[in-house]
């Protein structure tokens, strides 16, 4: 690390709040995918739990590269989990 010049302040770099946003939201979407063995059978909801640790996967692996792409990561996760819930529901009989 080099010294700053006299007279010269060390550049200050930012940090995004939209890494937090995203992984806030994907703390609420698991909410959903957990509860969803109200509806689902126990093989539907262990997919579903998988399906979201890759989302959150790619929310960590994210983080740092590509901050807004994060906060995006809920949106995603809710719209997979009503898709597989509502198909689930309509093809394969899922019902409370």
């Amino acid at each position: 690390m080099s010294v700053p010049e006299a007279g010269r302040r060390p550049r200050t770099v930012r940090a995004s709040p939209w890494p937090f946003v995203g992984m806030a939201g994907l703390a609420c979407t698991l909410f959903l995918y957990a509860v969803s063995g109200l509806v689902a059978p126990w093989w539907g909801v262990l997919g579903l739990v998988a399906v979201w640790l890759v989302i959150f996967a790619m929310g960590c692996r994210w983080w740092t590269r590509h901050p807004a792409r994060v906060a995006v990561l809920p949106l995603v996760a809710l719209a997979v989990w009503f898709a597989v819930v509502s198909a689930g529901g309509a093809w394969l009989g899922w019902n409370a």
